[in-house]
């Protein structure tokens, strides 16, 4: 493999990554390491538990939230073109999310509040810090968790199935609720992601999986990538598996024949919603590696993949998080980045993100290493499962200088 990457150790991986498919861990996965040119790729196992015929590198999986940072890059594009503005109040666009009132406590009734001090900002929306997003308590330990299930908004837990709602209804629907924190305050996963996608909608003029295929998907080449999987490509399209969790065995999560992703969604979730391949998502992540440019053209502006990858979280707001989520690291916009401070360096380093259904990527500029992995087991908890671990820490020992 030359100086960038050392083939016994890849050929380690495999063994490794190979010993979770044999053990009915998983049906089957495809994994690339890319580094200074050179791009490995491991295709293994099945798309669905029975089948006899091999995976294929041109597989469709579930990305889950590896669509935040496509669609903050989709939120960048639009200020690269001036429309946006990171420090304007998300106001005019939304106005549902304007005069927000904010709860007293964690656990007050949804009438035991205080308005907020100042307008949520699109900063706000892309950081996380809206003052909206996922609880660590189970359902209906506050009265604010049953509110949200009681609109089936499907922001503070697992987004499936998907909610019935039109972007405009959905917006209009969180728009009745309180925040939870001040915005610019605290750092809350999830909700942002959900807002971001009907904040560019109305920037654009247009929806968003119409602006994201014009402006990203198609010039990167994505041309798997979407909210829903067309008829011609069901065959490439894997099965979804999630554990019990009580029992821990896999059980059907989503299949073919009756997906959720048969047609596209009611509202395109910008938090968890995107198919795709491994290649289109390197595509993606090889265009932030170039500093915004694909094949010589630009696509964002260096300063908007900056200010993506950048953390805008003070050490103050990572603490009070106190997050599995983050562990201690930073977050720029819709990903996870190293924390501004001089943390010992971790594996993975560098930026990027999970996906509950079983999907991961890290870009580490220091080792200048890419490292993906789409899978079809959902993740348990915010914790790397096994198999995450071992793709990161076989990776990084392939890594030759």
């Amino acid at each position: 493999m030359g100086a960038g990457l050392v083939e016994t150790q890849l050929v380690a991986m495999h063994e490794a990554l190979s010993g979770h498919v044999e053990r009915g861990a998983l049906p089957g996965l495809v994994a690339l390491v890319a580094r200074r040119g050179q791009v490995h790729v491991d295709v293994i196992g099945t798309k669905a538990f029975g089948d006899t015929e091999p995976m294929e590198r041109d597989a469709i999986f579930r990305i889950a939230s590896l669509t935040k940072p496509i669609v903050a890059a989709a939120a960048m594009l639009l200020v690269d073109d001036g429309v946006l503005r990171v420090e304007d109040p998300v106001d005019d666009l939304l106005p549902e999310l304007a005069n927000r009132q904010v709860l007293r406590r964690l656990d007050s009734e949804l009438d035991e509040t205080v308005p907020a001090t100042r307008a949520i900002t699109v900063e706000d929306v892309l950081t996380f810090r809206l003052g909206f997003g996922c609880i660590m308590a189970p359902p209906d330990t506050y009265p604010i968790q049953t509110a949200v299930e009681a609109l089936d908004l499907k922001t503070l837990g697992p987004p499936w199935p998907p909610p019935p709602h039109s972007p405009d209804e959905w917006i209009r629907r969180l728009g009745t609720l309180p925040l939870l924190h001040q915005p610019g305050e605290q750092w809350l996963y999830n909700t942002g992601a959900q807002v971001l996608g009907v904040l560019i909608e109305r920037a654009a003029g247009q929806p968003l999986e119409t602006f994201l295929r014009e402006r990203l998907f198609d010039p990167l080449g994505m041309t798997d990538t979407g909210f829903s999987v067309p008829a011609g490509r069901l065959h490439r399209f894997t099965t979804a598996y999630a554990p019990d969790p009580e029992t821990g065995a896999l059980g059907v999560l989503d299949n073919v024949a009756d997906s959720w992703w048969r047609k596209p969604p009611a509202l395109p979730n910008g938090a968890g919603w995107l198919v795709g391949t491994i290649d289109d998502f390197w595509s993606f992540a090889q265009m932030l590696v170039n500093a915004g440019t694909h094949n010589g053209t630009r696509l964002l502006s260096e300063s908007s993949v900056a200010r993506m990858t950048t953390d805008h979280l003070s050490r103050e707001q990572r603490a009070a998080a106190a997050n599995p989520f983050l562990g201690g690291h930073g977050w720029g916009y819709g990903m996870l980045v190293p924390a501004a401070h001089d943390d010992p360096p971790s594996v993975p380093g560098g930026y990027g993100w999970d996906g509950g259904t079983g999907t991961t990527w890290r870009t580490d500029r220091k080792a200048d290493l890419t490292c993906i992995l789409l899978s079809q087991r959902a993740m348990t908890s915010p914790e790397a499962p096994e198999l995450f671990v071992d793709f990161f820490e076989h990776a990084y020992r392939a890594v030759a200088d």
